[in-house]
């Protein structure tokens, strides 16, 4: 268990804690400006998600800087980057803040990728994050974010922000996934 490890871990280990966060009312006043108001939760749980998401790259980078890449941070990198982005969307859907139907798309892609990569390693090799794989990454983070803090403060001069990122998300993360699949089409074993 090296550090890299430690930190994939400790990821994993914050996913109850956002979920408890965002979902448990603790009878806090919120905070209030003019229309728009957001809930000390929400604040807590953005801040810890945004700490959560930040280890992602950090554990890989640790790993191959030190040259400490393992088959167990193999294993659980990408298992903790979807539990973290899975529980929060379901809880986001839980709290009326985004479609299930988006949450859905973006579970199911998440999926489907890692299902293409276990095929992949039982072939022995190994698929790399693509640059379409990047982007997604980073515009579902801002999506969460943007969704966690109810769009602030895009929502105090009216603009509707969280649902352009959300679909902006929900496109880049369908082609994406088709990118996947149709670079590693090889992969795929069909019958004929």
């Amino acid at each position: 268990m090296n550090l890299a490890n430690r930190i994939t871990m400790a990821r994993i280990f914050l996913v109850p804690i956002i979920m408890f966060f965002l979902l448990v009312n603790l009878n806090v006043e919120p905070i209030t400006f003019q229309d728009f108001s957001i809930t000390y939760n929400e604040i807590v749980a953005t801040l810890i998600f945004i700490i959560a998401a930040s280890t992602d790259g950090l554990d890989g980078y640790i790993a191959r800087k030190n040259k400490t890449v393992t088959n167990l941070g193999k294993l659980l990198d990408p298992l903790a980057d979807k539990l973290l982005v899975a529980a929060v969307l379901i809880s986001l859907v839980e709290m009326n803040r985004l479609d299930a139907v988006i949450a859905v798309i973006i579970i199911s892609r998440e999926f489907a990728i890692t299902g293409l990569r276990q095929i992949a390693l039982l072939e022995g090799k190994v698929l790399a994050a693509s640059t379409w794989g990047k982007w997604k990454t980073a515009v579902q983070i801002t999506m969460i974010i943007a969704l966690l803090l109810n769009n602030f403060p895009f929502a105090l001069i009216d603009l509707r922000f969280d649902l352009i990122i959300t679909w902006i998300a929900a496109i880049i993360t369908v082609y994406s996934g088709i990118d996947y699949f149709v670079k590693n089409k090889d992969l795929i074993p069909i019958s004929q």
